[in-house]
């Protein structure tokens, strides 16, 4: 089992920035793709970003492409989404999640591919 706890969301108005976190437990982090997905009221969760256990690939959404960064830090059993020129369609509950690296192939962008979840985090962006 892999315990996601996500913090670091809150309103922000359009323009300005936040850092999300999500603190692994559980087992080997680094032996673990993550992904930020996020959804808005109304709409199908989607995928935002994703990394490899090693940092050496990561994936973005086209919508999220020069504005978001996702990192981790394997030490810390934590992966993070910096979030600048944020936008009102940004607006959402984030979620990170996990799944074990061998079962990866291809672009992990499919919710379907994640074993774990964290709760959610809400980020609203006013304008």
């Amino acid at each position: 089992q892999v315990q996601l706890v996500e913090s670091g969301g809150g309103l922000v108005q359009a323009g300005g920035s936040l850092r999300l976190s999500c603190a692994a437990s559980g087992r080997t982090f680094s032996n673990y793709a993550m992904g930020w997905f996020r959804q808005a009221p109304g709409k199908e969760r989607e995928f935002v970003t994703a990394i490899s256990g090693s940092s050496i690939r990561r994936y973005y959404a086209d919508s999220v492409k020069g504005r978001f960064t996702i990192s981790r830090d394997n030490a810390k059993n934590t992966v993070y989404l910096q979030m600048n020129s944020l936008k009102p369609e940004d607006t959402a509950v984030y979620y990170c999640a996990a799944v074990d690296r061998s079962k990866v192939t291809g672009t992990p962008d499919v919710a379907q591919y994640y074993d774990y979840w964290g709760q959610g985090t809400q980020v609203t962006v006013s304008s």
